[in-house]
Order: structure tokens, then sequence, then C-alpha cells
């Protein structure tokens, strides 16, 4: 694939509401990514080589250079998503939480919400405990094995 088609496939993922495109010519595939880890206007190319390339898009300001950050592992528990959505702490906008940190919980009891395609589903603790950490803000799109709750 030439570099000119390249360019216009990033413009083309730059300038619209897609969140990733993947073309496939020939034996080469490309995969351009919009994260929102990422500076806005900056997104990440994939090459088949297992090579990684970071390609701007035309934006007024420098990226920064972002560290990678350790994190150590939580201990107890871990809740995961079960599925691509939104995730939900409670029922409705106006409700109380379904959990908060340091809730004791049962095995069984549900601890949140994750929408997919128009579907509310009820995630339900696994282990009975106490919820230490909640890793994830209400609203937010979870992906599948993310983890969401630390129960000790």
């Amino acid at each position: 694939m030439d570099l000119r088609k390249l360019k216009t496939l990033i413009d083309l993922v730059a300038e619209s509401d897609i969140a990733e495109l993947e073309v496939t010519e020939g034996e080469s595939k490309v995969r351009i990514v919009k994260s929102s880890a990422m500076p806005q206007g900056q997104m990440m190319m994939m090459q088949p080589q297992g090579m990684h390339q970071q390609y701007a898009a035309p934006a007024a300001a420098p990226a920064a250079v972002v560290e990678p950050l350790v994190v150590a592992e939580p201990t107890g528990h871990i809740v995961k998503s079960p599925m691509v959505g939104t995730f939900y702490r409670s029922s409705s906008p106006g409700s109380p939480a379904f959990v908060e940190v340091g809730s004791t919980i049962r095995e069984g009891e549900t601890v949140c919400i994750i929408e997919a395609m128009k579907l509310l589903n009820e995630i339900d603790a696994e282990v009975s405990g106490v919820v230490t950490k909640i890793l994830v803000e209400n609203g937010q799109p979870v992906e599948f094995g993310q983890p969401l709750f630390v129960i000790g």
C-alpha cells in the first residue's frame, strides 16, 4: 500500500467519528485506531511486522511523551467485565450505586450494570467479601475481561 493511500486513510479516520479502520489489500493489512488514551488528534497505525508508528493528525499543540505507568497488582478477587459495553454503577441516574468502596457484598449480589446493544445486563459478584477498589468510572466504556472491582 503506498504512502498516499495511508495518508488519505489516516485523514479519513482523523476527520470522522470512526474509532477504528482496517483495510486489507493483497497481503498488506493496515489497521488505524483512534485511542482515548492518546492526545486528541493522534492515532496509532499498526504494521504486520509488529512495528508501531504514530501518525499525528494536524494539531495545534505538539504531542506529549507518555511514560508507561507501572501499577501494582491489586490483591483480592477481581470482578471482570463479561462483555463489551458501558459501565453503570446504579440502575438509573438518580439511584444510589449498587456498591461503594467498603461495601460488604454476598456472592450473587448485583455490583453493576453493563449496557450492551441497548440491553442492560446486571453483573453479579462471584464471591462474598468487601469491595476494596472500584476500577472503572460510571458511564465509561469497558472491554471484555477488563477489571471492574476488587473484592477482598
